[in-house]
């Protein structure tokens, strides 16, 4: 009986650790946090950007309406790829069709900045806040995934 007993004492001690661990999969306050400030920084430089540009409204619309398609594009490439790895049905269209509007985003914004009549440093702030969007997006959306994964309702 004493071995039985022992394992037991091991077993409350494992249990005991193992509470104080972090689940890996859960992300931390301080990822969550800089994720969504990268995303309000981006998102809110760009518009900033676009209200103080000497352009015409058509071309601001054409400018904003390429930052949300981008946005929404890969929120939906990063979805499928998770997906995807989690085993999940996701149809080789689909994936496909999100990979080619993030592309086919990228790609216009690079065609209206490179005929655009302004500055080569607003071009190059348009971009960087562009990418730092997508980029932002892509881990929210991460965050976002992750914590209901490890049923975190606090997000």
């Amino acid at each position: 009986m004493e071995p039985l007993q022992h394992r037991t004492e091991e077993h409350s001690s494992m249990v005991k650790h193992s509470e104080n661990l972090r689940n890996p999969f859960k992300p931390t306050g301080a990822f969550i946090g800089a994720s969504w400030f990268a995303l309000l920084a981006g998102v809110s430089g760009y518009c900033i950007g676009l209200w103080n540009a000497s352009m015409q409204l058509n071309e601001k619309g054409y400018y904003f309406t390429i930052l949300l398609f981008g946005l929404f594009a890969v929120i939906s490439v990063q979805k499928s790829v998770r997906d995807r790895s989690e085993g999940l049905a996701v149809t080789d269209l689909y994936y496909g069709l999100s990979w080619f509007a993030t592309i086919t985003s990228m790609i216009l914004l690079t065609i209206g900045l490179w005929n655009a009549d302004i500055l080569r440093s607003e071009k190059g702030f348009y971009t960087m806040a562009f990418c730092l969007s997508m980029f932002s997006a892509i881990a929210v959306q991460k965050n976002t995934r992750d914590a209901k994964l490890v049923g975190d309702k606090d997000l």
